[in-house]
């Protein structure tokens, strides 16, 4: 039967996939913001992939290759699909570094308010302390307290000075976020 008649699976998936990294979340304006040290690390994962994974997965998949039948050679299957995977990731992380724009936050001048890589304790609806620090879309991790910095938490409090309270529209209604520090790293 020609492969004309066959459906790739493997194929169609790595296109889905694709298809989503490519739809990344973008900022309003196109603008990457990111701190110096979330640029770093996006670097020095590229650079790992570049220069430690993909050779090592080239150098596996050219092994099972050379060992004969491609069509039932696990190392050879699994080395392609995770060598698309590398490939993928590589052209993402260089779209997102050649979009960014780092923002260095010790030149910020208006300390008492909030920008971009601040650190901010609010009170949310006077019950309950919370510690969110503002980075770029590529930085986020809500574990740690990081948010994007076009969340609506962080869309709230922009802009906003210590002592300041600030309405958070939330799906259960609106919360009242009392400003009590601010600090920048």
């Amino acid at each position: 039967m020609s492969k004309a008649f066959v459906k790739d699976d493997a194929a169609d998936e790595a296109d889905e996939i694709e298809a989503a990294e490519d739809a990344a979340p973008q900022a309003p304006g196109g603008r990457n913001y990111i701190t110096r040290a979330g640029y770093e690390r996006l670097k020095a994962e590229l650079l790992n992939l570049i220069d430690v994974e993909r050779p090592e997965v080239v150098r596996v998949v050219s092994w099972a290759a050379s060992n004969g039948d491609r069509s039932e050679n696990g190392d050879y299957l699994y080395g392609k699909k995770r060598l698309r995977e590398i490939d993928r990731r590589i052209r993402f992380l260089t779209r997102r570094l050649d979009a960014a724009e780092v923002v260095d936050t010790a030149r910020q001048q208006a300390l008492d308010q909030v920008f971009f890589g601040a650190t901010v304790t609010y009170l949310r609806n006077g019950e309950r302390e919370e510690t969110v620090r503002i980075v770029g879309i590529d930085e986020v991790d809500p574990v740690n307290g990081c948010v994007s910095w076009v969340s609506p938490v962080a869309r709230a409090l922009l802009k906003a000075r210590e002592g300041d309270v600030v309405t958070l529209r939330t799906p259960s209604g609106p919360d009242e976020l009392e400003v009590l520090s601010i600090s920048y790293a």
